[in-house]
């Protein structure tokens, strides 16, 4: 019996977090102005997820690392053409919206049912790795659904490590309050872990690993599925951009605690 494991990654694509996003609502609902204009990315606690994805892959003998996202097909393409460079992996593409407006349990349906669909997937040697976060939404729930509609009970969220041991459990430190981390280990697979920004560096590009991965990449994308994620149905009383607000005072000689006291009283004010 193999011992290695089927590792699926939930990732999103997301505007580059330097640009300014501004809400608009259209006839499908509420979207991102001009948001096929923006340049676009991975999602960054969903890259955490993927470094150490193929890490785990690297280091354990047959295990194979697959890529599910959701986003417009021309965003996944653009986005792709960097990320295909720094480790290897399956495309599992779905063509749909990818703004912060659209609803996580929809949108972990639609990830659960292209998961299932993958082929050659075992279940039982599964690990489901996603982002503890999200630059689009953060939700926080998208990923504990997916999880949950695929029968997986064992949810591990915050996750900064994990580490396999002799006997096949696996040891996982997740992020809890007060700067600490807990221990937790799980006898094997299936589990999901949202992680957190782990240990690993971004891997560099490599030509070698791009050029294989695209020879998958682009026959993913032309049968990328069209993929309705409903937002007009869901109604937002309010959205607008947050204020920015800077009072600077300069001053001399004045005690600590007077300063502590003044920045209390503004936070309460």
């Amino acid at each position: 019996m193999s011992t290695g494991f089927h590792i699926v990654v939930c990732a999103g694509i997301v505007p580059d977090p330097l640009q300014t996003l501004e809400p608009v609502s259209g006839p499908q609902g509420w979207a991102l102005k001009n948001e096929m204009m923006l340049p676009a990315c991975l999602d960054p606690w969903a890259s955490h997820a993927l470094f150490e994805a193929a890490n785990l892959a690297k280091n354990v003998s047959d295990s194979k690392v697959w890529l599910v996202t959701l986003g417009p097909k021309a965003k996944v393409q653009q986005v792709m053409m960097t990320m295909a460079q720094k480790v290897p992996f399956e495309l599992v593409a779905l063509d749909g919206a990818a703004n912060g407006f659209t609803d996580a349990a929809e949108t972990a349906a639609a990830l659960a049912n292209a998961i299932e669909g993958i082929a050659g997937l075992d279940k039982s040697r599964l690990l489901l790795f996603g982002g503890w976060e999200s630059a689009s939404r953060g939700a926080g729930a998208t990923l504990q659904i997916v999880g949950e509609r695929l029968g997986i009970t064992e949810q591990f969220q915050g996750v900064d490590q994990i580490t396999i041991k002799d006997n096949g459990a696996m040891e996982i430190l997740e992020r809890v309050e007060g700067g600490s981390h807990q221990v937790s280990e799980c006898s094997s697979a299936p589990a999901v872990l949202g992680w957190a920004t782990g240990n690993l560096p971004e891997p560099p590009n490599n030509s070698q690993i791009g050029m294989q991965n695209m020879r998958l990449i682009m026959p993913a994308l032309q049968k990328a599925p069209a993929t309705k994620i409903g937002t007009a149905d869901i109604a937002y009383k309010g959205i607008e951009l947050p204020k920015q607000q800077r009072n600077t005072r300069i001053v001399k000689d004045v005690p600590v605690e007077e300063i502590a006291r003044e920045i209390v009283d503004w936070l309460r004010g």
